[in-house]
């Protein structure tokens, strides 16, 4: 019977009963694909991983756990007519408000977007239980099982707590004495911060595009030749482009997840898990060129990423209940000292080729975050083609202002080649 208490990350994701946070990736397919078909694929999925047949007790006691529901439904399949070739975006921005609250009903939706020999699959999770690996293994076991419905899969345990993650070399004694002192700072820092009156009041938008597969191999080609990668050439150009249509008010920073089972292999590639280690990496001062800041950027990101203790960071994390709503508090309210949220999941891998249907594109994941400063890029690469998914609220970046960040990104990326 699972019943685990969510995790400090979780929780923040997780938010509270009345406000959303949902990730939705979208998959467009070519070719005719059975209802039936497609139940007898969520209800293979629901029986693999453990999350999707549980809810979330908020009452029981003082934090939300993940608890097994014996009678939960299965996951739920919406279908929505295809009239036009941008029902996605609005199909999506209807998923990222949707509430998880029915204990009865899984922390999952499939919307299927049905037209004449082609379709639109968009799963919706809440934040709280996946991360962007997580969605890929989904959308992955949810074609592979619409080929081959006789496909099996086999479940896996869930981790009873982060303690389960600790490695043998845990000094239990030492940590506990550093998380009173770094709790005990924490509550002081809070203390000392004014209270501010300032929230997200804006409508939340998203910009999506893609570049062609000439323009992303020139782009990754260009990178191997300067021996950087796309990523850091990804952040130079945000945080520059920020710089040259904001000026000062540009915080010359961004904030980019690591997937954390990169330092937890125990946490394998189809696992549903929703905590990624993040790494801060500035812009340097000076007139420096993108490429330049490009070289600086991806050193710093190999010297950042090699520090991180991801199961010490989710033990400490462990530690810090006691002020998640203070951070979230500051999360809605805090302008951060950070341009954007920089996520480049890099290429996907899932196949083209089906025996009954074609992949034709992946849309980069989206979500609509409720903080105040929820500026957030998404990119990923599948069939050599770069997807964009760019998400703010208009009232802390006007989408006309976004729009010309975005373009001068764009420019600065693709000038060199």
């Amino acid at each position: 019977m699972i019943r685990r208490k969510l995790m400090m990350v979780e929780r923040i994701m997780y938010v509270d009963h009345d406000t959303p946070i949902n990730l939705v990736f979208t998959a467009k397919i070519k070719g005719e694909i059975p209802e039936e078909n497609v139940k007898a694929a969520l209800k293979k999925i629901q029986q693999k991983h453990p999350l999707l047949r549980t809810g979330i007790d908020r009452q029981s006691e003082k934090y939300p756990f993940f608890t097994e529901e014996k009678e939960i439904e299965s996951i739920p399949l919406r279908i929505v007519e295809r009239k036009t070739d941008h029902d996605w975006l609005q199909e999506s921005e209807k998923e990222w408000f949707r509430l998880f609250k029915d204990e009865k009903k899984p922390l999952a939706q499939l919307v299927w977007i049905k037209g004449t020999n082609v379709s639109e699959l968009l799963w919706v999770m809440p934040h709280c239980i996946c991360d962007g690996t997580s969605a890929v293994a989904l959308m992955r076991e949810l074609l592979g099982l619409l080929d081959n419905p006789s496909f099996e899969m086999n479940p896996y345990p869930i981790f009873s707590s982060v303690d389960d993650f600790l490695p043998l070399d845990f000094n239990l004694k030492r940590e506990k004495r550093k998380a009173r002192l770094y709790l005990l700072m924490a509550r002081f820092f809070f203390m000392m911060q004014r209270k501010s009156k300032k929230k997200n009041i804006g409508d939340n938008y998203l910009i999506h595009w893609r570049e062609d597969s000439s323009i992303t191999n020139r782009i990754t080609e260009k990178c191997k030749a300067e021996g950087i990668s796309v990523h850091a050439l990804l952040c130079a150009a945000y945080m520059q482009a920020f710089k040259e249509i904001q000026g000062k008010q540009a915080k010359g920073k961004v904030i980019s997840p690591v997937d954390v089972r990169h330092f937890i292999p125990e946490i394998k590639k189809d696992h549903l898990f929703a905590f990624a280690p993040t790494v801060e990496l500035p812009l340097k001062k000076g007139n420096q060129s993108v490429m330049d800041n490009a070289r600086e950027i991806k050193k710093e990101l190999l010297q950042k990423i090699e520090k991180i203790e991801a199961r010490k960071l989710l033990w400490m994390g462990e530690q810090m209940h006691p002020l998640v709503d203070r951070m979230i508090t500051m999360l809605k309210s805090s302008t951060g000292g950070h341009d954007i949220t920089l996520s480049n999941m890099g290429r996907i891998d899932i196949p083209n080729d089906y025996k009954h249907f074609t992949l034709e594109t992946i849309i980069s994941p989206t979500v609509a975050f409720p903080w105040l400063n929820s500026n957030t890029l998404v990119t990923t690469t599948y069939n050599q083609q770069m997807d964009f998914t760019f998400m703010s609220n208009e009232h802390f970046l006007p989408k006309e202002e976004a729009l010309k960040i975005k373009n001068k990104a764009t420019e600065l990326m693709t000038s060199f080649v």
